[in-house]
């Protein structure tokens, strides 16, 4: 992809030689001259409307407003009476309030989530989600829609784009810009993606974990693998279920995650006192886990997620691999972003495994919100760099 050096003016047309397509040239630029008046329109519509960039999740939905940076954080969860997709609550169920719902709901009542591995496995609910989160940071004063940009995993299909395109816009969005996670990732990290020079970036979120080089404003090498934050809470699960007697459900098992979950041998093992109901007696009970054997139900997809970001750096370029271990290089090495990369030792157990420095992403959980918020910010600038990487319709 070619790039325009930073500073560098366009010639004025009256330096260039006149050649046999000048008249052509010439009814071209009348043409464009017509775009103008729609131009100033989009510039009208934008002072009545939000810009906002959106991390839809598969456990959170983050949204961010132009100039204001994060402004919502929920659940990607919504309730809605069994057999209909009618949400509850008049189409408010949605996000906290309908996640505390999560397997406490009576035999009429749902509380789904219509994102699965990253991707839409509901259309209607997602758009009814996506409706109530954007009305929700619009308020309902506004003329126009707002201008939305999406994170979406760089491995996902047509199909799966077009049905993220048409949600946003069934929901109200005026325009919609896809951006892949691994990108706004790098962007939300403050990485020199834009630079001739190898960044790397894992970014372990709900349904996927995004395994991406990149350099000069491009991906050079990218992987998404569908083993992330949900498989580790069901792997948590089934630990406690064929180990320990104890079936718990999901919640359970994300704060156990939260709270004593690690990848690497920790200084300090923890524990905690975990509720549930046995399995032989189905009566509830209550046992004590530690950190240890957390990180036992936690070893093979963590692996598996290792297991990627070797074979990525395997497949990169040689040049780009000289850059990720050269130490006169300040952003060189690998850095996790996403829910994964709270849990303890995640660092140590990358850097045990590619030999490579691992550092984790200030305040990783919004780093994909935040690298929508900035691209926002620089929407003119980023839609002609990262233009293989955006898509507009």
């Amino acid at each position: 992809m070619a790039l325009r050096a930073p500073g560098t003016k366009a010639i004025p047309s009256q330096y260039y030689p006149r050649t046999e397509d000048s008249d052509a040239h010439s009814a071209k630029e009348v043409a464009n001259h017509g775009q103008q008046p729609m131009m100033d329109l989009q510039k009208l519509m934008g002072w009545f409307s939000v810009d906002m960039g959106i991390d839809l999740g598969t456990c959170n939905t983050l949204v961010c407003v132009r100039g204001e940076g994060i402004v919502l954080n929920e659940p990607s969860v919504v309730a809605v009476r069994k057999g209909t997709n009618k949400v509850l609550m008049n189409g408010t169920a949605v996000g906290f309030a309908a996640k505390e719902m999560l397997g406490r709901t009576p035999g009429s009542i749902q509380a789904i989530r219509p994102l699965k591995d990253g991707v839409i496995s509901d259309f209607e609910i997602t758009e009814a989600m996506l409706k109530y989160f954007i009305q929700k940071v619009m308020g309902r004063s506004r003329i126009f829609g707002p201008r939305v940009v999406i994170s979406i995993p760089s491995g996902i299909t047509a199909v799966e784009k077009r049905a993220v395109l048409d949600s946003a816009e069934r929901a109200g969005a005026r325009k919609v810009f896809l951006l892949e996670e691994p990108m706004a990732a790098a962007i939300g990290a403050n990485l020199p993606f834009d630079e001739p020079t190898a960044s790397m970036i894992v970014d372990i979120g709900g349904g996927t974990s995004e395994i991406a080089i990149l350099s000069l404003a491009d991906i050079a090498k990218a992987s998404s693998l569908r083993v992330a934050g949900d498989d580790f809470d069901e792997s948590i699960i089934k630990y406690l279920e064929e180990k320990l007697g104890l079936r718990v459900g999901e919640q359970t098992a994300e704060q156990i995650k939260i709270r004593i979950g690690s990848a690497w041998p920790l200084q300090e093992e923890l524990a905690m006192k975990v509720r549930g109901r046995d399995v032989q007696s189905g009566l509830p009970r209550q046992i004590e886990v530690n950190s240890i054997q957390i990180r036992d139900a936690l070893a093979e997809p963590l692996k598996k997620v290792a297991d990627e970001v070797v074979k990525t750096l395997r497949e990169a370029d040689p040049e780009l691999a000289a850059d990720l271990c050269n130490p006169d290089l300040a952003n060189n090495g690998i850095t996790v972003a996403g829910g994964g990369a709270l849990l303890r030792g995640i660092d140590k157990m990358l850097a045990d495994r590619t030999g490579l420095v691992v550092k984790i992403a200030e305040d990783p959980l919004t780093c994909v919100a935040r690298g929508t918020s900035v691209y926002l910010e620089n929407l003119e600038q980023y839609k002609s760099t990262l233009e293989s990487d955006v898509e507009e319709f």
